[in-house]
């Protein structure tokens, strides 16, 4: 009965107030299109993502991200409080290091010790891109008619701060059926990078309506942007297909979203049913924002891979605080990715500064010199033969640092 009755009140919230649904992948499809030289390294990427044997390391422990926020408004409810945007601040940094509150009593005890502290810390910016003094709050007031899902990124709307330095999140008028949406690392550099949430589902006070009043939207979006998928993979993804596949071995697959009012456990979803079911409290599934409450112990390793990686030039941003590291952090901060590879290479260099790249095949011979400015810079190797190839990196005419990658 009392199982009847917690899905009873999870169908009604569902009626009355909408389903979750993110736009994330409809997003990364248009990305795609627009710009087919991402879709081809698109694999590649993937899989150093999700691998468990990179060698590039983060150099602090815990990261702090800074954040700026675009408001952009059609009337005085849309202009969220700093409140607001405060409340929000607060409840991702409880999320992201595993202190919310909910934990204990929202994931079951089979599936805490697969609960990671992703460690890692949100601030709102203090420094504007020109080194100004800043809140990290930009507001913009625009038209009724504003088309907020095409244009918020735009002129017409308020364009990123450099993406490559601070995580943009644009607040609006988001269209249904959508809560929000964000880019993943593959986009990294782009102009549309980082995140756009409706006004109704950010933070925990101010407009934020129920049941997506907690804070979670900004939460799942933001496992997004650093590289995490739904546990379903793709959407509309079949079990066993390719696509239905997440990366993480601590999720069970599933083959649709989970949304509110389900009861641990719950197999209606599962591609392999189980005695512990679906983690439908994970951060990345359409549950309410009372039903989430734990990223696991893969999707950490994919976030940890993403910062060695594709948004490793975050870690010398210094929009909330200077950065002061030592030359042996600088030079194990340095990382080639992905490794093994078919179409490219990048170097993740975010506290040594490096402008140009040698490749020698494995007789020595020069295969190729590129010119980078920093991690979304992409050198072509997909013409290159199989085999082993040695880079070298420079600072101008100082040597840097030597590594080797595979290519397939």
């Amino acid at each position: 009965m009392k199982k009847l009755l917690l899905l009873s009140v999870g169908l009604l919230m569902a009626n009355v107030y909408g389903q979750r649904e993110c736009g994330t992948t409809e997003k990364m499809n248009e990305f795609f299109a627009r710009n087919p030289q991402a879709l081809a390294k698109k694999q590649d990427l993937r899989n150093y993502l999700t691998s468990k044997n990179t060698t590039g390391k983060n150099v602090q422990n815990v990261i702090t991200i800074p954040i700026v926020v675009h408001v952009l408004y059609k009337n005085g409810t849309q202009n969220i409080s700093e409140a607001q945007i405060a409340s929000q601040i607060a409840v991702l940094n409880n999320d992201f290091r595993k202190l919310n509150a909910d934990f204990n009593t929202v994931v079951p005890a089979v599936f805490q010790p697969m609960a990671a502290d992703m460690e890692l810390a949100f601030c709102m910016a203090t420094k504007d891109p020109s080194g100004n003094s800043t809140n990290g709050i930009e507001r913009k007031s625009v038209a009724s008619n504003f088309n907020f899902a095409d244009n918020y990124y735009q002129a017409s709307g308020l364009t990123a701060w450099d993406p490559t330095k601070y995580l943009n999140i644009w607040v609006g008028d988001m269209p249904n059926p959508y809560l929000g949406w964000a880019y993943l690392p593959d986009a990294a550099g782009y102009p549309e990078d980082g995140l756009a949430i409706g006004y109704k589902y950010f933070g925990t006070t101010g407009a934020a309506q129920f049941p997506y009043n907690g804070g979670r939207t900004a939460t799942h979006e933001i496992g997004h942007y650093f590289g995490l998928l739904h546990p379903w993979g793709e959407d509309d993804s079949l079990c066993g297909t390719a696509d239905n596949n997440d990366g993480c071995a601590d999720t069970p697959a599933t083959n649709n979203p989970y949304f509110g009012g389900n009861v641990f456990p719950d197999n209606t979803n599962t591609c392999t049913p189980s005695d512990n079911g679906a983690m439908f409290m994970n951060f990345m599934d359409y549950v309410t924002d009372t039903e989430m409450a734990l990223f696991s112990n893969d999707q950490k390793t994919i976030k940890t891979n993403t910062m060695s990686g594709p948004r490793a030039s975050l870690l010398n941003s210094n929009g909330c605080a200077f950065l002061a590291v030592n030359e042996v952090e600088k030079a194990n901060s340095i990382n080639l990715f992905p490794n093994p590879t078919t179409q490219y290479i990048s170097i993740a260099s975010p506290l040594a500064k490096i402008n140009e790249v040698e490749i020698f095949n494995a007789e020595g011979r020069l295969m190729k010199k590129a010119v980078i400015k920093n991690e979304t810079d992409k050198i072509d190797v997909k013409d290159f033969a199989s085999g082993v190839y040695y880079v070298r990196t420079y600072n101008g005419k100082d040597f840097v640092k030597s590594m080797k990658f595979i290519k397939k």
